[in-house]
């Protein structure tokens, strides 16, 4: 996959670790974040890796912020992004198999009870499942 990824000084380590992660899958990761906690806002790295996404050729968005809110709030403000705040394997899945999120984001200060990675992967290895929540999913897009 082409993955495009992006943060605020709140989750430079995160950023970090997914990255790696996510490149040692195999995966083609485009870094939008910063590497430094000196302070960026968040609504404007979400804009970032939007606009980026939006150029074609990715697969999935990743936005990350201290709690991974402000980051999904700003980027659900673009039309046509589905960005989904995941917290744990389920919520991870159900964001793919119900929602078919186009980015994900997650908190550099938050204490996950499963490592990010696992969280990361149910979101991977998760497909949408279309029939009734297609039409959700439409609804959704057509909010904006």
């Amino acid at each position: 996959m082409n993955i495009v990824i992006a943060n605020d000084h709140g989750a430079v380590e995160l950023k970090k670790r997914l990255a790696a992660w996510l490149e040692g899958q195999g995966h083609r990761v485009r870094n939008l974040g910063v590497d430094t906690e000196e302070r960026v806002d968040y609504p404007d790295m979400a804009e970032q890796a939007v606009k980026e996404f939006r150029k074609g050729g990715y697969d999935l968005g990743i936005v990350l912020c201290g709690t991974g809110i402000g980051v999904s709030i700003a980027a659900n403000k673009h039309k046509g992004i589905r960005c989904a705040l995941i917290h744990d394997e389920f919520t991870a899945r159900m964001a793919k198999e119900h929602n078919n999120a186009n980015f994900i984001a997650m908190g550099g200060r938050v204490e996950y009870q499963t490592p990010p990675e696992k969280i990361l992967e149910a979101f991977l290895n998760s497909e949408f499942q279309g029939g009734r929540h297609s039409q959700r999913v439409a609804k959704l897009d057509a909010l904006m």
